[in-house]
């Protein structure tokens, strides 16, 4: 008898399906007030000033948790969240994170590479 894939399981594969093919896709904004549209940012602040760290993390919270494939590669930018992700990575869910360093070396070693 085949078991069905537990809850965890399904929200990896979830996640899986919506990762860019290379980290080079995310070309989104690096600096200003951006707007994030209501299927993002669906409960309370919609404009984040990316040169404000707090914001900006939020920000990458939310798109990590809640973008679909266009909204990672329109919103997120490869620098930025290469540089934040040791900490964001202690921010988002273990299914995102799993996913995310499961498919980019880069982010699963960032700790060595900065060593």
């Amino acid at each position: 008898m085949a078991t069905q894939p537990g809850f965890s399981e399904l929200r990896r594969a979830k996640f899986a399906r919506r990762v860019p093919a290379a980290l080079s896709e995310l070309v989104g904004p690096r600096h200003g007030a951006v707007s994030l549209p209501l299927h993002l940012a669906w409960s309370g602040l919609t404009t984040f000033d990316l040169d404000q760290p707090r914001l900006r993390m939020s920000y990458y919270r939310i798109v990590l948790a809640e973008g679909q494939h266009d909204d990672l590669v329109r919103y997120l930018h490869r620098d930025l969240l290469v540089d934040l992700w040791p900490t964001l990575r202690t921010l988002i869910s273990r299914d995102v994170r799993e996913v995310w360093e499961g498919s980019f070396d880069e982010l699963a070693h960032g700790d060595q590479a900065a060593a």
